[in-house]
């Protein structure tokens, strides 16, 4: 079947992985009325970045769980074992976070001292981020823009699934080189669009109450292309896809069934994460975290983000791949929602 140019036609949803980002993603446009109204107050968005350079780790993410708006970044300084974070609230479903993200769209989150934006340009080849953050009392100033390559980029990880209790997920992942400049207080950080990444992770899903994953990526150039992985072990519905896939330099090829072991439970152990196929098997070893705890009555939440590195095979339908060292991150989330 050809892949779909809308999520949703005349209220059906399609489902499984597609080869490419569908223009039209809007998962409220299965729903007419009442319904729509209240499915539209479980609707999950977000659009984030993994930054992959040899000298940081920063991830930034704009967020709209429609009962809050919140936009993050933090940037860790590997040589200075410093880690910098910004946070931001907004009114829940102001953002308008865009259906057709690729198409030349824009958006941002900008509160008083905080702007981030997102310019998405496909016909052009270039997308864009802006920062523009000023300092607090417990972190620098951060500013600069960097520029991904679309036209490089990896095939995406485009993928529509059912969740149990009636839930949806939709997610579409790719790789970027990265050019541009960060500025972190008095650091300038140079990204490097031979060697340096962004991983683009956009969600747009209506989740069960209780909702819990855990997740993982990375990416590396190498001589012939990016390679990388994007790997979730969350609740499936039986026979759906999942969020996971191997990126070759050629292909995002399905992975599926993957295992997070940690070797103990001191915060700092590393992870051994594998498919039951055999395909990725990696052993994740953190420099850091980030944390966020909220208690809000019937909300909670209880989420971290690891940062550091990845080492071990990848298995592809052309070669296997050896990493080492490969910067990425591991999240885990557990939340009422």
């Amino acid at each position: 079947m050809p892949d779909p140019r809308n999520l949703v036609d005349a209220g059906t949803r399609h489902y499984g992985r597609f080869g490419a980002r569908p223009a039209n993603v809007n998962p409220l446009d299965e729903f007419g009325g009442l319904t729509r109204v209240l499915r539209g107050l479980r609707l999950k968005e977000w659009i984030g970045f993994t930054l992959l350079h040899p000298d940081w780790y920063a991830s930034l993410i704009m967020q709209d769980a429609h009962y809050l708006a919140s936009s993050e970044f933090y940037a860790y300084d590997r040589a200075r074992g410093a880690l910098h974070q910004h946070a931001a609230n907004a009114r829940g479903g102001s953002l308008g976070l865009p259906a057709d993200l690729l198409g030349g769209s824009r958006c941002a989150f900008r509160r008083g001292g905080y702007a981030l934006a997102y310019e998405f340009a496909e016909a052009s080849g270039r997308h864009r981020l802006r920062f523009d953050i000023a300092a607090t009392a417990k972190a620098p100033a951060v500013s600069g823009e960097l520029e991904l390559d679309a036209a490089a980029a990896t095939a995406p990880l485009s993928v529509s699934s059912r969740l149990p209790g009636g839930g949806r997920m939709y997610t579409h992942k790719a790789v970027f080189p990265v050019e541009g400049t960060l500025r972190v207080g008095d650091a300038e950080v140079v990204f490097d669009g031979e060697h340096d990444l962004a991983i683009l992770d956009e969600h747009k899903s209506l989740l069960p109450y209780r909702t819990s994953w855990l997740w993982g990526t990375f990416a590396a150039p190498t001589a012939a292309g990016v390679v990388g992985a994007n790997f979730a072990d969350r609740a499936e519905v039986p026979g759906e896809q999942e969020e996971s896939c191997i990126w070759s330099p050629t292909a995002a090829e399905p992975l599926a069934d993957i295992v997070f072991t940690p070797e103990s439970d001191d915060p700092a152990a590393p992870w051994r994460i594998r498919s039951a196929d055999g395909r990725l098997d990696v052993l994740f070893e953190p420099e850091g975290r980030k944390v966020v705890r909220h208690q809000l009555g019937i909300l909670a939440i209880d989420y971290f983000q690891a940062f550091g590195t990845y080492t071990g095979t990848l298995r592809t339908a052309g070669a296997t791949h050896t990493v080492s060292g490969v910067h990425g991150v591991c999240e885990s989330m557990r939340a009422r929602l």
